[in-house]
């Protein structure tokens, strides 16, 4: 056997990096607050079933995300990432704009 051979079998840092970030939980929803420095406050959506009465109904949450640059507005509908801890409320990355809001 060659060198080569034996080091391209190895598994490199990048990759197992690469492995973990697939794992990540990703959420949909709107930003409701872009007030602080850094930071987003989204808002997210989720329809279910009532156990007792079987109608749909709507749940919500909110979670601070990460944004190193000011770019997000009201009303954007955005995509955020689960991360290790940032702040005592933050553990999430904004990682991409899905929808621009309409609003001027």
């Amino acid at each position: 056997m060659n060198a080569t051979a034996n080091t391209a079998s190895a598994p490199q840092p990048a990759e197992q990096a690469a492995v973990h970030v697939k794992n990540q939980r990703k959420l949909v929803g709107r930003v409701v607050s872009n007030k602080m420095q850094k930071t987003v406050v989204v808002q997210i959506e989720r329809r279910v079933k009532h156990a007792q009465f079987g109608k749909i109904i709507t749940r919500s949450s909110k979670y601070h995300a990460h944004v190193p640059e000011g770019t997000f507005q009201e009303g954007d509908l955005v995509e955020i990432a689960e991360g290790r801890p940032i702040s005592k409320t933050k553990s999430w990355t904004v990682t991409r704009l899905v929808e621009k809001s309409k609003v001027v």
